[in-house]
């Protein structure tokens, strides 16, 4: 990962000190190491580059551009749907002979858990962690028909075949309900982040914006990078049957979110009808090799029909290695798919997408992170009654333009309540 660039406007002047630290494979492509930083910067301009699109690509989603906004909108920064308590000690200390059977089970893995990552006095020791890595994503395939499974099949790209979009993250962290991450893709960059009351998110294309009810949890840090937050929030859950995942014997335990905790974040036309997380805790190791949610949307639309979006995230996590005492995952894989169907059968349409990660650096107990590295930004525009709402005119995600293959959308953002669309005139990139 690269942190410093040359200053090559003022020759005898400082370095440059990046942000986002940048994967050195965005440097690779070209010799000359003044050519490359030039590349880089041309990046940044966030203007449309149709030229460097794949045919399919570009006949799917209207450019790289597009593209790389619906990849940084679902996958770049999305939220855990249940608050975590902080309070481990007492969550982890409750007598687990108090509880049905599926949540008794639940705890002794939990307690399994937390004794190989580490055990509860390392894990107590941490009061603040840092984490900078690099991702890799790409939209990996889009189809549409009825079913939108066999029909209307586009490949778009494949990570495995050299494809995807490059960049690089950096996190903070002081608790579940205290982050902050700045991911860069390409030249786009997102921040989002939590100051312990609002959790919100900030991108080139949408103003700053709150998330509806209370903070949660970034799903990254989920990921294998926090295992307190981990157990704190699988205490709660079921333990509801086993599963083999990449030849591993796995317990599976299972989260819903509460009914209250959806109303919270739904609104008069966005109703979130289930949300739903499973881990998968290796029965060797005790460790998570797998966190998958699922989340599905109703949106109401004119008339008596309705559009649903099911949006369902599958991470594959990988390569455990010890800092300080505490095992933290350094690598994994997410697939995402996204579900979109109501109406007739001919607007069903499913995209799938993919992303790996590698951290390259994970530290604890940073000195002199505050409650000022926490603050959301200046013009954080807090969600009113009515904000998500989806006029009839909006070209939302994903929908098929006069029965085409073709994405239709110039402000592609996550499928949530949250992140949808505040403006119904857009534009086409």
């Amino acid at each position: 990962m690269r942190k410093v660039c040359p200053n090559f406007d003022f020759p005898d002047g400082l370095d440059t000190v990046l942000e986002v630290p940048i994967p050195e494979e965005m440097f690779a492509s070209n010799k000359s190491s003044h050519r490359s930083w030039q590349n880089m910067k041309s990046l940044m301009n966030l203007k449309p580059n149709f030229e460097r699109s794949p045919p399919s690509m570009t006949a799917l989603f209207g450019g790289r551009n597009t593209e790389i906004q619906l990849l940084l909108g679902v996958i770049g920064a999305p939220l855990i749907p249940l608050h975590i308590k902080p309070d481990h000690n007492h969550l982890i200390s409750k007598n687990i002979k108090d509880h049905p059977i599926e949540a008794s089970m639940a705890k002794y893995i939990v307690k399994q858990y937390i004794a190989a990552v580490g055990g509860e006095k390392a894990l107590n020791s941490i009061n603040s962690m840092y984490a900078m890595g690099k991702v890799k994503m790409a939209a990996s395939e889009f189809s549409a028909g009825e079913g939108s499974v066999h029909n209307n099949i586009v490949k778009v790209r494949n990570l495995r075949n050299g494809g995807g979009e490059i960049g690089g993250f950096v996190l903070w962290q002081k608790g579940p309900d205290l982050w902050s991450l700045e991911l860069v893709v390409s030249g786009y960059k997102i921040s989002a982040g939590s100051d312990g009351k609002v959790a919100w998110r900030q991108t080139p294309w949408q103003h700053s914006h709150a998330s509806r009810g209370p903070p949660r949890p970034l799903r990254r840090f989920l990921q294998g990078l926090d295992p307190r937050s981990t157990a704190n929030l699988f205490s709660s859950s079921a333990c509801v049957g086993e599963k083999t995942i990449n030849d591993e014997d796995c317990f599976v335990l299972k989260l819903e979110a509460e009914p209250s905790t959806l109303r919270a974040r739904s609104s008069s036309n966005v109703e979130i009808i289930r949300h739903t997380v499973w881990g998968y805790f290796s029965q060797r190791t005790g460790l998570l090799v797998q966190l998958q949610d699922s989340h599905l949307l109703r949106i109401k639309a004119p008339g008596n029909d309705s559009i649903f979006w099911e949006t369902t995230m599958e991470s594959c996590i990988q390569d455990y290695k010890t800092i300080d005492g505490i095992n933290i995952a350094h690598a994994g894989k997410t697939w995402v798919s996204l579900f979109r169907f109501g109406e007739n059968s001919e607007s069903h349409s499913r995209t799938r997408m993919e992303e790996v990660w590698t951290i390259e650096e994970v530290d604890f107990n940073i000195k002199g992170l505050s409650m000022d590295c926490f603050f959301p930004p200046g013009d954080l525009k807090k969600e009113e009654e009515g904000y998500g709402i989806v006029s009839s005119n909006v070209r939302l995600p994903l929908k098929l333009r006069n029965g085409s293959t073709r994405v239709n959308a110039s402000k592609i953002v996550a499928i949530d309540v949250d992140e949808f669309d505040e403006s119904s005139d857009d534009e086409e990139l």
